[in-house]
């Protein structure tokens, strides 16, 4: 699904990832960990062409990133969901209308999805918080929020980049069990983080791959964790 061969990236004249080799293949869980500033936010933006090699080659869904237009880029990112940490939302509008934007902007009704997009804010325990504006959402309510506009698409793939980084441990561990869920419904899932603690609890759940950044390269995690 997502194949990076001996990539490396480069920034403000100086390399930051090196000789990186990975396959994301269906249904497989991987976390990523390392030190801040190791490369992790970079990293899973490679695998979702924001940004682009500056050696080595990044294929998403049997396509080279360097051969698609922008409009195959746009095609391609609606089979995967990002999570970011500073997860930003539009005041103005509520809730789910926030969470069906990713509907909207792909072109379609999301009047006629308007009942998909309320089961999916209650499969994250936000149904109470429907009409709610973003401003009044706690820590653990905007990250269960940005889980679900993440998911609108049903990608194949759900990147998630520091999800639990503001979060409590009883929130963590409930955003953490959503995504265990997701993979065990056939999704990809990769996430960043650098909570070895959440990492051990969630290997108790699910067969996950932990890599680590260091040096600059991609690594297995060793029995530490």
């Amino acid at each position: 699904m997502i194949d990076l061969q001996n990539v490396a990236y480069s920034y403000g004249g100086g390399e930051l990832l090196s000789d990186m080799t990975l396959k994301l293949a269906p249904g497989s869980f991987h976390f990523l960990t390392g030190p801040s500033g190791s490369g992790k936010s970079t990293f899973l933006k490679l695998c979702y062409a924001e940004l682009l090699p500056t050696a080595g080659r990044v294929t998403i869904f049997d396509r080279e990133v360097r051969g698609m237009s922008r409009d195959d880029v746009a095609r391609m990112r609606q089979r995967i969901g990002v999570v970011h940490q500073d997860c930003q939302f539009l005041d103005h509008l509520s809730l789910a209308e926030n969470v069906a934007l990713p509907l909207q902007v792909a072109g379609r009704e999301v009047a006629a999805e308007a009942s998909d997009v309320l089961d999916l804010l209650g499969w994250v325990g936000l149904k109470a918080q429907v009409a709610a504006l973003p401003p009044s959402l706690s820590g653990g309510e905007r990250q269960r929020a940005a889980l679900a506009r993440a998911i609108i698409m049903s990608p194949d793939v759900i990147l998630a980049d520091e999800p639990t980084g503001n979060l409590d441990w009883e929130m963590s561990v409930r955003l953490l069990t959503l995504l265990v869920e997701l993979n065990r419904m056939g999704k990809t899932i990769l996430i960043a983080t650098h909570d070895l603690n959440l990492i051990r609890t969630v290997k108790a759940q699910v067969s996950a791959r932990v890599l680590r950044i260091r040096d600059r390269r991609l690594q297995l995690a060793g029995a530490d964790l």
